[in-house]
């Protein structure tokens, strides 16, 4: 039997990667979600340096198994992070925010495979063409920062053109999502919302229970006017930003207004006054898992679907 490109490149049990989630996806989460079998990923964001050398040796002492860092890039201290995730050892980068060009030759010198985060064909194959070990294809029902186009109409489009490893994400937080992902030509899912509910996630309550309440049609994308479009739970500072994109209010504004909100929600859980970032998927998180039972009820209802899809292969006539 041909082996998973993905799981073979990483090192990992399962092709499942959670998503990189700024002041969610700390060591905690990554290590227990290594731990799980899937690859883990430590959001190094805005994180100095020390900090991020502290999360990645919690990530250590939960588990021996590999996972990753994802890189701001273009974030002040990115070079410092970089030097931090070497000397630490660390197995996987996944990029966002800018072009890892530069820091290719360095990380690949270190053994450190370089997944960046895409929302388009153009810059899947500008990430191929330099290097790039496996592209991330992200669609806009992925929640926080997002691209333009839809999982189903970008995953393929990426496939068909980049020879690498294709992850797919936004929108997977089942089993039926996760045989669409791989139909759509991804090797991997990558997922976040669902884990931001895991026993192990250190998120505040009540961004949890946020979670756990939401429907289909509870997230609303702010920034399109500032030209930085973000999915989040719906909400007061939602309803505030929008309001003021509404009227046309200066981008400084409103970019002001949201600063220090994702923080607020995360940590403190005024989850009306704060950014509560959520992708499409929130109305299909219905319980509190661990992440070993996450990852593998996402294994074993991808199982089940793919016996029930060919079943219903068989009633058609080719």
């Amino acid at each position: 039997m041909q082996k998973n490109r993905i799981c073979e490149l990483l090192g990992v049990k399962y092709p499942i990667i959670q998503g990189a989630m700024a002041w969610i996806s700390n060591g905690n989460l990554a290590g227990h979600v290594s731990k799980a079998g899937g690859l883990g990923i430590i959001a190094g964001g805005g994180m100095p340096p020390e900090i991020l050398r502290a999360e990645i040796k919690k990530a250590k002492s939960i588990t021996e198994n590999p996972f990753g860092v994802n890189l701001m890039l273009m974030m002040e201290s990115v070079a410092e992070q970089i030097d931090v995730c070497i000397e630490e050892g660390v197995k996987v980068v996944t990029t966002g925010a800018g072009n890892p060009g530069i820091y290719m030759e360095k990380l690949k010198a270190a053994g450190i495979k370089v997944i960046p985060v895409v929302a388009s064909v153009a810059l899947a194959k500008r990430m191929e063409k330099i290097g790039a070990d496996a592209i991330i294809a992200e669609g806009l029902e992925a929640g926080g920062h997002i691209g333009e186009i839809t999982t189903m109409a970008l995953a393929t489009q990426v496939a068909r053109e980049v020879s690498v490893p294709v992850i797919v994400a936004g929108g997977i937080a089942s089993g039926e999502q996760f045989l669409a992902a791989l139909a759509l030509g991804g090797e991997a899912i990558q997922v976040g919302t669902i884990f931001i509910v895991a026993h192990e996630c250190d998120v505040h309550e009540n961004y949890k229970n946020l979670v756990l309440k939401a429907k289909d049609r509870s997230t609303v994308t702010t920034g399109n006017y500032t030209g930085h479009p973000v999915r989040v739970l719906n909400n007061k500072f939602s309803k505030t930003i929008l309001e003021l994109e509404e009227k046309g209010a200066p981008k400084e504004e409103i970019e002001e207004l949201g600063k220090g909100k994702l923080r607020l929600a995360v940590v403190d859980g005024d989850v009306q006054n704060g950014s509560v970032m959520s992708g499409q998927v929130a109305g299909l998180v219905k319980e509190a898992l661990s992440c070993q039972e996450i990852v593998d009820k996402l294994m074993n209802e991808l199982k089940e679907e793919k016996v029930k899809l060919d079943q219903r292969f068989s009633t058609i006539t080719f």
